[in-house]
């Protein structure tokens, strides 16, 4: 496709492959069971969580575009044309096009470690854009950020939509931040989605719908294992429980046993009692207050944050401090 696409380039930072097998035995082998969310995302998982989305019950999604159409005007106002924007987790084309609209950008840098995704969705971007720059770079972001020497443009932003902040930890948030905040310079702007604390009825509704999608993508996650590492959970035994952990703001989701179990994966073998759990996914929920505390904690200062008229999600403007 870049070949076709005079505008279009693919830096390709050769991340280091993620060791399904070496994490899924760490994690099961722990004092409480768990597996990285970050291994939800095969083909099935991908198109479970694209149909999440669009639950009624999902807010963060749709909320979240909302914003960004009703304030892309005073967005591209704070950050300025000309630069270069990053978007970390190339995600739903949707976000990112309601900002290319509105911003006059010298070149936009999408960042995924999914190589054949990003070449897809930066290619479909390039193509629709001509008269733009797209640089796409696969890399891992959870760790130090690499950046081709072509892209020296001094004014950047940093766009991370999607509150996928929330599914780190909040040291390993700041760690991240602190890493964009790197990326950003004296003169950058990092623009990112953050779900705020909100009535444990509203996140428990989303967390738990009636049609039982998230609870379909939680468990592809025990088939994709059986698939790819020939392991023989009874997917069958287990259900999805999501949780409002109100001391800790976040929700947990979790896997339980609904019966014993054992199971084997490349000799290993992990006992499961009755009511066990795997724990699969924290969403950490912030308030505003509270997240610009962390994010100060990392360097950057705010500059303006948009929320929705229910206080459901929020758009955080920041700079470094």
């Amino acid at each position: 496709m870049e070949a076709a696409l005079p505008n279009f380039y693919f830096h390709d930072l050769h991340p280091a492959p993620e060791d399904f097998h070496a994490e899924v035995i760490a994690g099961l082998s722990g004092e409480v069971k768990h597996l990285s969310p970050k291994f939800f995302y095969d083909e099935q998982g991908s198109q479970l969580f694209d149909a999440i989305t669009q639950l009624p019950e999902y807010y963060p999604t749709r909320t979240e575009i909302g914003l960004l159409q009703r304030h892309a005007g005073d967005m591209a106002g704070i950050l300025g044309d000309d630069g270069l924007l990053f978007e970390l987790g190339s995600g739903s084309n949707i976000k990112i096009r309601v900002l290319l609209d509105a911003l006059r950008l010298q070149a936009y840098a999408p960042i995924d470690i999914s190589r054949e995704f990003l070449r897809f969705s930066a290619g479909a971007v390039a193509r629709d854009h001509p008269a733009l720059e797209v640089h796409a770079i696969c890399t891992d972001y959870s760790k130090p950020i690499e950046v081709p020497d072509c892209l020296d443009a001094e004014r950047r932003t940093v766009f991370f939509p999607g509150s996928s902040i929330g599914n780190f930890e909040p040291n390993q948030a700041r760690e991240l931040l602190q890493r964009v905040a790197g990326l950003l310079g004296a003169d950058g702007r990092l623009l990112i989605g953050v779900d705020l604390k909100k009535d444990p009825a509203r996140l428990y509704a989303a967390y738990n719908d009636n049609q039982g999608i998230t609870a379909c993508f939680n468990l592809n996650l025990l088939t994709r294992i059986n698939r790819e590492l020939d392991a023989d959970f009874d997917v069958s035994a287990f259900r999805h429980h999501a949780i409002y952990n109100e001391a800790l703001g976040r929700v947990e989701m979790h896997l339980i046993a609904t019966m014993r179990q054992r199971v084997r994966i490349d000799g290993c073998c992990f006992e499961f009692q009755t009511g066990e759990s795997i724990h699969t996914e924290n969403s950490y929920k912030y308030s505003v207050e509270e997240f610009q505390s962390l994010a100060a904690q990392a360097g950057l200062a705010g500059v303006q944050v948009w929320q929705d008229d229910d206080a459901l999600f929020s758009i955080h403007c920041l700079q470094a401090a």
